[in-house]
């Protein structure tokens, strides 16, 4: 069964605590996108915050770095155990050298990968990656609409994983929601960052509950 992890960035920024009372003796853990306004045009939370939200709750939390160059932003999160730090393919720094940090911070390591970025160029670190992120949308903002050709990258990674006999977990983010997850999941998703279709719900839980039902 894929797990699900909402995307905080959807919800009510206003009432985060209540939100995640609300969800979490359902949610798997939490997605958190961490935007600087460079790597893409829009500016959300820094590592206080961040670190406030994993003071609040104890589910794993997904840190999603869409900022120009991670290295430095590496060592100022204190997460709860078997959290992950995603890094942008397309940033900058040394992809393997930050994904080895990640690890020795006790964190799980996970590439991300646009929509327009050819899925080979993250080959070469599938070998230490816990998890490959493919963006359904492009990054920066909620609530846009999935992009079908994406779906097109999840057969290369699950070839790859089976003839090197890899472990990393395939995730999608971004315009998932019950019209599409079931069929991501049968394809070999294991799991999702979803926003709008459980935070525009008027039932949060009852729609964190049908779409983890849809994605067995």
């Amino acid at each position: 069964m894929a797990t699900i992890y909402p995307s905080l960035i959807a919800g009510d920024l206003m009432n985060l605590r209540k939100e995640l009372s609300t969800l979490d003796p359902e949610a798997d853990g939490y997605h958190i996108d961490v935007m600087d306004y460079h790597f893409v045009k829009n500016l959300t939370w820094g590592p206080q915050f961040v670190n406030a939200i994993a003071n609040t709750t104890q589910k794993p939390l997904y840190v999603h770095l869409m900022v120009d160059d991670p290295t430095d932003w590496l060592g100022k999160f204190s997460l709860p155990f078997h959290s992950t730090i995603g890094i942008h393919i397309e940033s900058e720094g040394e992809v393997r050298k930050n994904l080895l940090r990640i690890k020795e911070l006790h964190a799980s390591s996970s590439l991300v990968v646009n929509p327009g970025t050819n899925i080979d160029l993250i080959f070469p670190y599938l070998d230490i990656v816990d998890t490959v992120l493919l963006m359904t949308v492009q990054p920066g903002f909620s609530g846009q609409p999935f992009i079908p050709d994406v779906v097109q990258k999840i057969d290369p990674l699950l070839g790859y994983r089976q003839t090197d006999g890899l472990k990393f977990k395939i995730g999608m983010d971004g315009g998932i929601g019950k019209h599409n997850i079931a069929g991501l999941a049968e394809r070999g998703v294991d799991w999702f960052a979803v926003g709008s279709a459980i935070f525009d719900a008027p039932n949060r839980v009852k729609a964190l509950r049908e779409l983890k039902e849809l994605a067995k």
